[in-house]
């Protein structure tokens, strides 16, 4: 099973406020206990809003808002892609992430393709192959 560890913004981060190198370090030492784990598949912090835009799709219409936006609870500063065996374990190593200072994480399933049942033909199932292995390749 896979899961996306969401981190959700604070104030600090939507003003760019990098975090201090204790936090660094401690994020570091988590990050390559979830490698030798073999949990940790991706995870990368985000710039703050105000370097995004938002992009509102109605019919063939596309309305841009740029960045910062306010709702700061609403937004991310970061993520991570884990692969686990349970739900249940992802939650116990969201328990040892180094946060202290009253950060808000989200954790949610992601799809896999036996989720799709049926709507997933054959054909789509081939062409979401070949879009991973692209992807894969891309990657490395």
């Amino acid at each position: 099973m896979r899961v996306m560890v969401l981190v959700k913004a604070s104030k600090d981060s939507e003003a760019g406020i990098m975090p201090s190198e204790e936090l660094l370090t401690r994020m570091g030492a988590y990050n390559e206990e979830l490698v030798k784990a073999g949990i940790m598949l991706a995870g990368d912090g985000l710039h703050p809003s105000a370097k995004g835009l938002r992009m509102r799709f109605s019919g063939s219409e596309r309305v841009i808002t740029d960045g910062p936006f306010a709702e700061t609870k609403e937004l991310l500063c970061g993520f991570w892609i884990w692969q686990v065996k349970s739900f249940e374990e992802a939650v116990e190593w969201l328990k040892r992430a180094p946060f202290d200072d009253g950060a808000e994480i989200e954790l949610r399933r992601i799809f896999e393709m036996a989720d799709f049942g049926e709507a997933l033909t054959p054909e789509l199932r081939a062409q979401e192959e070949r879009i991973l292995a692209g992807a894969a390749k891309l990657a490395s």
